[in-house]
């Protein structure tokens, strides 16, 4: 067994599985102690490494590329501190971080673990049911289900719609981008209906916009990761090929007849919000023209 321990938290490798546990101490991010312990099968790891510094070091850790739901759905954008699969180690601890790191490269040579991308996840994800609240607003996943429950604060147009909920059958992508402080993040579910929609994230009722506390609103990726960790695995498409696929498909057969009712029906309750004075001219014309795109 290869294990350091520190105040930022836990790697315990015994020779299959690298254990990764969060500190408790305060300086510890908010996300990483809720997202919790880790257990990274050796097939998933690419490499790892120890970069000493002169105060304090770092231990990280490379995983392979689509081993991880969380990696795919932040897509790189968690903030340093928040990356769960890095550790700081004091000076004085050096040692035995680049013990454990070395343990790790052995035991990846010597069972000849590939380096290549995966063709399944190789982690679960945060279990379900999971709930996070947001600035603007709550957004649950039990698993078959996306909920989203608007706060006083969100847009008129939001709340207007009432809570929105989102099959995972429906879900074919998920995006998001943490809010920054500087600037305003998003939680956004991409439907078959809402694939080509442009509404900004604060008026696009399958998006989150996140805009308050950054340290809050990061946890708005355990319910990104978790509904990703469902969806089917990014080797089964590729980014640019697959969008073009869909848009030739799209393009060439008819909407169906439940295409046809989903479209007149978002269109009336458009029409209700305009009536009653909700939608102003602008924004029933700009979601109008939002809706019409994504059939």
């Amino acid at each position: 067994m290869a294990e350091i321990i520190q105040r930022d938290g836990t790697w315990a490798f015994d020779g299959t599985t690298v254990r990764i546990t969060p500190g408790l101490h305060r300086s510890v991010p908010l996300f990483r102690q809720t997202y919790g312990e880790i257990a990274v099968p050796l097939e998933a790891v690419a490499g790892v490494v120890f970069e000493p510094e002169r105060k304090r070091g770092r231990l990280r850790m490379r995983l392979r590329e689509g081993a991880d739901p969380l990696l795919h759905a932040t897509g790189g954008r968690l903030p340093d501190p928040a990356d769960p699969y890095r550790l700081a180690v004091d000076v004085d601890r050096a040692g035995v971080a680049e013990y454990v790191a070395e343990e790790i490269r052995r035991s990846l040579l010597l069972d000849q673990i590939p380096n290549d991308p995966t063709k399944a996840y190789l982690l679960p994800g945060p279990p379900v049911p999971v709930s996070v609240r947001s600035s603007d607003g709550t957004v649950s996943f039990d698993g078959i289900q996306v909920r989203i429950d608007w706060a006083d604060t969100s847009d008129r147009v939001k709340r207007a719609t009432g809570p929105r909920i989102i099959n995972i059958a429906d879900v074919v992508g998920v995006e998001w981008l943490p809010n920054s402080g500087y600037e305003d993040g998003f939680l956004r579910f991409v439907t078959r209906e809402t694939t080509f929609s442009k509404l900004p994230p604060e008026k696009d009722p399958y998006a989150l916009d996140l805009w308050g506390s950054a340290r809050r609103d990061l946890l708005t990726a355990l319910v990104a990761t978790a509904v990703t960790a469902r969806l089917p695995h990014p080797s089964t498409r590729t980014g640019v090929e697959y969008a073009e696929r869909d848009r030739r498909l799209t393009a060439a057969v008819p909407p169906s007849a439940d295409h046809h009712d989903v479209l007149l029906r978002r269109l009336r309750e458009l029409g209700e919000l305009y009536r009653d004075g909700v939608l102003t001219d602008e924004e029933f014309a700009m979601t109008k023209a939002a809706v019409l795109r994504g059939f």
